[in-house]
This record gives C-alpha cells, sequence and structure tokens, in this order.
C-alpha cells in the first residue's frame, strides 16, 4: 500500500516492517559491502569538501588515497551520485576501530565537534530510500538481507521503521511531517486492531 502525505509517496512497510540497528553484531557492515558508495546530493558533496580537512584524519590511508586522488564523490553505473568506494568495496569514509567495527569518518568528526554535518542523508535515513522525480517524492523501504540482525531487533523491541528514524526524518523532512506519520501510524493500528 503507498501513502501520500504532503506530495510524498510512502510504502506502508514504514510503519508494519520492524528495524532497529543491531551494531553490536554487525559492525557497521552496511558501510562495507555493495556495489555503489552511499548515495549524495549535491549539496552534500560541496559540504564534505568543504570540511574534508577535518575529516581525513579520522580515515584510514586507503580511504584517504582515494579520496586525494579521485575526490570525495563519483558517479556510479546508474547515473547517481555517491561516495567514492575503496576497491570497489567499501565506503572511502569508512574506519574501523581496534574491535575491528566499522564507522563513518564524516559522523566521527561531527561527533568530535570539527564539523556540523552528521552524514549523508541517504545513510541517516537508511532503511529508506529515497527517490525523487519531477512530481514527487517516494520513500521505500529497502530490505537489505544484513540488515536481519536489524529487524530481529525491531521486532524484539517493538520498534517499526519510521520510528527507529525519528531523527533522520526530521533532519531531512521537518517535525510536522513525522508527527504526520504518528497520526498514519494510529491510523493504521486501529483499522488492524493492534
Amino acid at each position: 500500500m503507498i501513502i501520500d502525505i504532503d506530495d510524498k509517496l510512502l510504502s506502508s512497510d514504514l510503519f508494519t516492517e520492524y528495524f532497529c540497528c543491531n551494531y553490536e553484531h554487525c559492525g557497521g557492515v552496511c558501510c562495507v559491502c555493495g556495489d555503489s558508495g552511499a548515495p549524495l546530493e549535491e549539496k552534500e558533496e560541496e559540504i564534505i569538501k568543504k570540511n574534508i580537512d577535518e575529516i581525513l584524519p579520522y580515515m584510514k590511508p586507503e580511504g584517504r588515497k582515494v579520496v586525494e586522488t579521485e575526490g570525495v564523490a563519483a558517479i556510479d553505473r546508474e547515473g547517481d551520485l555517491v561516495t567514492q568506494l575503496i576497491n570497489g568495496e567499501e565506503c572511502a569514509f569508512s574506519f574501523y576501530d581496534e574491535n575491528a567495527n566499522c564507522f563513518c569518518s564524516i559522523e566521527r568528526a561531527y561527533i568530535d565537534k570539527k564539523i556540523d554535518f552528521r552524514k549523508p542523508l541517504s545513510c541517516h535515513l537508511y532503511p529508506i530510500r529515497v527517490k525523487k522525480t519531477k512530481e514527487t517524492t517516494m520513500l521505500n523501504y529497502h530490505r537489505w538481507s544484513i540488515c536481519q540482525c536489524a529487524r530481529d531487533k525491531g521486532k524484539n523491541e517493538n520498534i517499526f521503521v519510521y520510528r527507529f528514524l525519528k531523527e533522520a526524518i526530521i533532519r531531512c523532512f521537518g517535525n510536522e511531517f513525522y508527527k504526520k506519520l504518528e497520526n498514519i501510524d494510529k491510523l493504521i493500528k486501529k483499522e488492524k486492531n493492534i
């Protein structure tokens, strides 16, 4: 089912599927797997470029080399602007701690108050994928096999996709939009007698 809110089309999965990142279990594997970098908006590429001197110290040598020689972003095979990859695999902005857990160097610079940009919206909003056309904006739930532990944790803790992503949704679409999602959620639960 598709839900229309403020000219945005939302998959009903956002209200019915469970999700809560289980970082202790997965170790940040979403930054390592895949065949493309994290989707970027053009303004985000510029923000990363502007802040690259503060981000570089957090990056591992292979990521720094890619960014210094090829830039912070690339165009993938689908024609989308994305972060660079190391050897066609992990995000160039990934790095590992002493326990081999993967982190985002952009977000780490933000946490340390070196920059005021947290991370690309596509990363913050995951597992929601946003697709924009001339007519509308679509928000879909992206089901990835590596996130099974997040679905399990979400189910155990009764956290639905949109609730898990409250902060990211408000960052992207505003507080009023999120309140409308809460109202839709109540209607769905009422219809299903939950």
